[in-house]
């Protein structure tokens, strides 16, 4: 069956319009005018009201305007077909440009796209009949400049960038996406046992005496989440979409396909029932979480078991702005993803090994110096083989957290396994707080006695 193309085309001048993230209107290309969605909405019903009149009057014989005539810009879709495609043939579209009638190719998942021979932005309504029409959309509110911007303050700061990156590096190309995401909405049936433990330490002749009271900490409640998303198209990766999340759901609006025109988007291809399970583990790690943040006052918790019943509330579907960035560097490419709703970037950055081993080095011998000659000098003096070992031992350890923080900024990718951002905080409740006394544990430690004619911790 043959679908139908949408070129917003201008009311003023017939230039191509776009949406405009910066004004939240439709922008004329080449006028700059602009028009509200509902005023976008208005002019294009009316002349699709004249254009089936027009189809009307030509189908009964009379007399009228046809559409070519009333500048109706709505050439057909047609599945590609042939048997030079083969087996990919049924997951290509074929339309012409409205604009230019270039003959274009998308995907099956293509919604909105631009033509690249005149550059101007095509709606494809028809690719969402096939499936669900989305529930909601954020618009971009920001442009292609300001995730350029953002893109090179990225780079800063970051201490194991190769120096060659920054100059070498080349933006391939940009472009600003709607990308589809389920949104889950439910909520968590929680039940969680601890062993908790409250220990204090007394000096009992030659020994050090620690006794540790334990509990059995139950806690238990239902935790509400609202909109998990999940990205429900292949050809994005879902570690990074995951990782420019959270988006603010303050901003949703009622789908219109006026927000599209001036960028790509993509209709769903995972279906629902396939992303329900991620939705489910990150809510269900989300309220554990919530449930053992609630003790408090002891010196150990171990957790002993957990239950979990989930309740399936509605899922919705929506179209979130996402601004993507390929760079190409020593022959690697390089895959940026800006929010295009917050503005946070994320991607993995390339490492310099040899910056890595400098940090390492550096940090490790400058902590091992100050430990050292505080060992030396304070703690035990008589052993100073010792102390210098356990100083080494230290500043190693330290080089090392150092150098994995510094690495976690370069590779900040990730696949999401919570769901703290979408916690209803004021419609989840802890029902349970339960802790009961089992038995004290006591430990004896022997109390190392010095050497007569020796002073504690120095010389003679």
């Amino acid at each position: 069956m043959a679908q139908q193309v949408t070129n917003y085309i201008c009311p003023n001048c017939g230039g191509p319009m776009h949406f405009d993230a910066a004004t939240g209107k439709v922008k004329c290309d080449y006028c700059d005018s602009t028009f509200t969605i509902e005023e976008v909405k208005k002019s294009y019903e009316e002349k699709n009201q004249k254009a089936r009149e027009a189809a009307k009057e030509a189908a009964d014989g009379t007399t009228g305007l046809g559409a070519e005539e009333l500048g109706i810009e709505a050439p057909n879709v047609e599945t590609a077909a042939g048997e030079d495609w083969g087996s990919d043939a049924s997951k290509l579209k074929v339309y012409n440009c409205g604009n230019c009638g270039a003959q274009l190719i998308t995907d099956e998942t293509t919604a909105a796209t631009t033509c690249p021979y005149c550059g101007n932005p095509t709606i494809i309504p028809g690719q969402f009949s096939a499936g669900r029409k989305p529930d909601y959309v954020i618009p971009f509110a920001c442009e292609k400049e300001q995730a350029m911007e953002k893109l090179q303050s990225y780079y800063k700061g970051k201490k194991l960038l190769p120096k060659s990156f920054t100059s070498g590096n080349h933006l391939e190309e940009i472009k600003g996406v709607y990308v589809p995401y389920w949104l889950f909405s439910g909520s968590v049936d929680a039940d969680m046992t601890f062993e908790c433990g409250k220990s204090t330490t007394t000096r009992e002749g030659d020994f050090d005496v620690t006794r540790t009271k334990l509990y059995r900490v139950r806690r238990a409640g239902t935790m509400k989440f609202e909109k998990i998303p999940c990205d429900a198209s292949t050809s994005m990766p879902d570690d990074l979409m995951d990782s420019v999340e959270p988006y603010h759901y303050d901003s949703l609006r009622k789908f219109e396909l006026e927000y599209l025109p001036g960028y790509l988007a993509n209709k769903y291809d995972v279906e629902q029932k396939t992303l329900q399970k991620k939705a489910d583990e990150r809510a269900v790690a989300t309220a554990c979480d919530e449930l053992r943040d609630s003790i408090s006052g002891y010196d150990s918790v171990t957790e002993q078991g957990r239950s979990a019943k989930i309740r399936h509330g509605k899922t919705d579907y929506a179209l979130m702005p996402v601004w993507l960035l390929y760079t190409k560097w020593n022959d690697q490419d390089f895959l940026f993803a800006m929010n295009g709703q917050t503005q946070k970037m994320t991607g993995n950055l390339p490492v310099a090994p040899g910056k890595a081993v400098a940090w390492f080095a550096g940090v490790s011998a400058v902590v091992f110096a100050l430990l050292a000659a505080v060992m030396v000098l304070f703690m035990d003096s008589e052993n100073p083989t010792g102390s210098l070992a356990v100083s080494l031992v230290m500043a190693l350890v330290v080089g090392a957290i150092t150098l994995g923080v510094m690495y976690s900024q370069m590779k900040p990718v990730a696949q999401a396994t919570r769901a703290a951002q979408y916690l209803k905080q004021d419609q989840s409740e802890i029902r349970v707080r339960q802790d009961d006394y089992i038995r004290t544990v006591e430990t004896r430690t022997p109390v190392k006695r010095e050497e007569p004619g020796k002073a504690s911790g120095g010389k003679q």
